[in-house]
Parts: C-alpha cells; sequence; structure tokens
C-alpha cells in the first residue's frame, strides 16, 4: 500500500496567501504593505483587495477614485445617471483593463474577447469584470469541478483528466473530471453541464439527471509565477464541487484541446500521484475534499484531520452575499 499524501502541504501550496488580516492592511503605514480595499457604488464592504504594484501600473480611469492615504481605497463610482449601475461598473472594469492591454502592462491580459466572471457579493448582481484580470483587483473567482468515479469488483476508481501540454497554466499537470470557470452568465451546475460535453464527451442528460452537488471548497491563493508577476497578489476563490458516478459504459474521452487523456485509477494510483505533486494545486484539493465526504481520510487516519478541514473552507475576506450588512 502506497504512504498516505500529505494532504495538508497540498492543501498549503493552494491556500497559499498568508493567514494575516487582509482587511487591516489598508491601514498599515507603509504602503508598499498595504493593500487597497476595492468598494462598489453605495456599498461599504469590500469585494476585493487590490496590491500597490497593481495600483501604480494600471492607468485608472474618471470612474475610479483612489484614495492613498489611510484607509486606502479604491472607490467605484456610479456613473449610470440613475439607469443600470451594473452595466456602469462592468463598462468602468472594461475600460481600465482595455488600456492594459493596449500598454501590454501585464503579458496574460493579451485580449478582451475572454469570458467573464459576476462579482460575487455585489448588490448589483450583473456587475463583470474580465475572467483573466479579476486576480488584479483580488476578487473572488468562482470554478466548478466534477469528479467521476466507478464502482468495480476492485473497489473504487476515479477517472482522471492529464492537462494539455499547450495550456497556459499548469500544463501536462492532473486535473479532476472535469472543471471550469464560472462564466457571469451561468451557475455552478451549468457550468458543469458543458464542460462536462465539451471536455469529457459525458452527455449532457446524464449529467443534468446524475450529477450531485456537495458543497464547495474555498481558499485564498496569491498569484504564481506561471501569471508572469512576482506580486503577491490575493486572489479569493471558491470552488463548487459535484460527484456523478458513471457506469463501464460511459468512458470520458477528450472533445476538446484542453485535455490531453483520461485515466481510470483506484485509489492508490492517485495516491501515488499526489505524492508527487502530479496534479495541478486545485484539483489536489478538490480531490482531498472528494476522500474526504467518502470517507477516505478520517479522524482515524489522518492526524491533520481538522486542520484539513479548517484549510478546506477558509474565510473569504471578501463580501459573498448581496445580503451581508
Amino acid at each position: 500500500m502506497a504512504a498516505e499524501p500529505p494532504y495538508l502541504e497540498l492543501l498549503k501550496a493552494v491556500d497559499s496567501f498568508p493567514h494575516i488580516d487582509i482587511s487591516k492592511t489598508p491601514y498599515n503605514e507603509d504602503e508598499r504593505s498595504s493593500f487597497y480595499q476595492l468598494l462598489l457604488p453605495n456599498d461599504p464592504r469590500s469585494h476585493g483587495y487590490i496590491h500597490p504594484s497593481v495600483i501604480q501600473k494600471l492607468e485608472w480611469t474618471a470612474s475610479f477614485q483612489v484614495k492613498h492615504t489611510v484607509p486606502r481605497t479604491v472607490q467605484l463610482l456610479d456613473d449610470s445617471d440613475g439607469k443600470d449601475t451594473a452595466a456602469a461598473c462592468s463598462r468602468a472594469f472594461y475600460e481600465v483593463l482595455e488600456k492594459a492591454v493596449n500598454s501590454k502592462t501585464y503579458p496574460f491580459l493579451k485580449t478582451m474577447q475572454w469570458e467573464n466572471y459576476r462579482i460575487v457579493g455585489a448588490r448589483y448582481p450583473k456587475v463583470q469584470i474580465l475572467r483573466s484580470a479579476a486576480r488584479l483587483f483580488g476578487i473572488c473567482s468562482r470554478g466548478a469541478h466534477m469528479t467521476a468515479y466507478v464502482r468495480t469488483n476492485d473497489g473504487m476508481k476515479i477517472w482522471v483528466g492529464r492537462r494539455a501540454a499547450h495550456l497556459f497554466t499548469f500544463p501536462g499537470k492532473l486535473d479532476t473530471t472535469v472543471a471550469g470557470g464560472v462564466r457571469a452568465e451561468e451557475s455552478p451546475f451549468e457550468c458543469i453541464v458543458h464542460e462536462a460535453a465539451e471536455e469529457a464527451s459525458i452527455p449532457v442528460e446524464f449529467v443534468r439527471a446524475n450529477a450531485k452537488a456537495c458543497g464547495a471548497i474555498t481558499y485564498v491563493a496569491k498569484s504564481s509565477d506561471a501569471y508572469g508577476d512576482g506580486s503577491n497578489l490575493m486572489t479569493p476563490v471558491i470552488l463548487y464541487n459535484y460527484d456523478i458516478e458513471l457506469p463501464e459504459t460511459i468512458v470520458p474521452r477528450p472533445q476538446d484541446d484542453e485535455v490531453e487523456d483520461f485515466y481510470l485509477w483506484d485509489l492508490e494510483q492517485i495516491k501515488k500521484a499526489m505524492i508527487n505533486r502530479e496534479f495541478k494545486t486545485n484539483c489536489a484539493a478538490v480531490m482531498i475534499d472528494f476522500f474526504v465526504r467518502h470517507g477516505i481520510i478520517t479522524e482515524e487516519n489522518e492526524k491533520d484531520y481538522l486542520e484539513i478541514l479548517t484549510r478546506l473552507h477558509r474565510k473569504l475576506p471578501v463580501a459573498t452575499s448581496a445580503f451581508e450588512s
């Protein structure tokens, strides 16, 4: 039997932003360690924390009021003239990012044609921002993952994908069966439905009838070298998790160019790959959550059990509901 993976260390690799009270950093006397609080119109709650390096690099428009004294804030103004505040906010983000694209300020902002995220917790629920730019503003990202498994005579086996070698982030790493960023206009479940068809050729009707929502994990990541920026940018993340039991007659197959192949592995094979750090970091966290829910990781066999549960559900420093006070 393979050794147990260092589950807690794997979680620390994804929940990688220091465990500090981020809400206090806008009050730091030293501006270099002071994040700027992102405020939306008519809402005192934070929807993001922006690193001072981003404040300096972006060319802000008149729609944003940047305050450099304590507490440091970036206030998005309401330019809607009483009409559509959400559209005005989305347009303001777009205009700033368009300038960054044209000036090539950030290499990962190559186009304005990519999909959008909605800003979680905004009181104007249709406020959107370019997906690839969310981390520049410390805005919460949403993803959805589905783990497909098969019950065999030899026990449970799980379908694991391998990311294509040409992908910008984590090329060639192991992945969950199905995963994707949740677009602004869709729900986490609808994300899983279309990604299952596009990435793994799993029939839409089967997914709709059999995929089971299993909660979510939350963490706060810092920017990695994969994004070409050395600053400690802060990215809160919510990953909605789904399970689906597949019959042996349904075999995931790559449908687009994002997945190289799928493997049906037993638990020991997966544990070995986790020990060798072969999984994309957040996919390792999703697999750990699956192991907890299915009784593979328990209080009896894992010394860090309670800390693992805590690290899977970190309290996010930004608003997550429009109804929060």
